[in-house]
């Protein structure tokens, strides 16, 4: 497999929740760059292609674009680097 991410990822062991369309879903995050990161979910089921990835303990919100799906983990896209 060809690597094609922009950014080398940091491993973490953070809490998370996606939020999309009014619901939302708690995940943890395994790794994360300034471009995107890999998240661990419980279920794919009704995951959307877009949502919003919220970081308590950053207090940070990012746009999110789903990239690649596996049985417990997504990959995603931030739409926006943070400055």
């Amino acid at each position: 497999m060809v690597e094609q991410r922009r950014a080398q990822r940091d491993r973490v062991l953070k809490a998370g929740t996606i939020e999309f369309g009014g619901g939302a879903m708690d995940c943890i995050i395994r790794n994360i760059s300034n471009f995107g990161a890999v998240l661990e979910v419980v279920s794919l089921v009704g995951i959307p292609e877009n949502f919003t990835l919220v970081i308590p303990t950053d207090r940070v919100r990012h746009q999110c674009s789903l990239v690649w799906r596996s049985e417990r983990r997504i990959g995603l896209v931030f739409e926006l680097a943070p400055p």
